[in-house]
């Protein structure tokens, strides 16, 4: 009896390992962005594309940005600029072609949103839904 169910139960761990496998992993990049991801900097002759992907700013201590995959702590080089400033929403980086701004959500366009002006509550006139 013991060994069926041992064969049972080993069919069953190897079934189980192979569907956890294919199941997709919710915290991965997109796959544009893994495209354009740590081995563009390796060795191509073209310019890298470079995509701020984090920034940690611990307090009392040193600022890093995840530049392309790479951690870049203030002041160091990534793809030829050198890091010059950065906040929780931006990195600045000055290199050879200019200063370029990496911004974390670089596809999000901010809009103003408007709201109707609220009746004042002291004003005079007649009131809706009264006889």
């Amino acid at each position: 009896m013991a060994g069926p169910m041992r064969l049972i139960s080993l069919v069953l761990a190897c079934f189980s390992l192979g569907v956890q496998a294919q199941t997709a992993d919710p915290t991965r990049p997109p796959a544009a962005m893994l495209a354009t991801g740590g081995d563009a900097l390796a060795g191509s002759d073209a310019a890298p594309a470079l995509r701020l992907q984090s920034v940690l700013v611990p307090q009392g201590g040193r600022p890093v940005a995840v530049i392309a995959g790479r951690t870049v702590a203030l002041g160091d080089s990534v793809g030829g600029a050198k890091l010059v400033r950065l906040n929780e929403r931006e990195a600045v980086l000055q290199g050879a072609d200019g200063v370029t701004h990496l911004y974390l959500t670089p596809d999000v366009e901010k809009q103003m949103i408007v709201t109707p002006k609220s009746r004042k509550a002291g004003k005079s006139g007649p009131a809706k839904d009264l006889p």
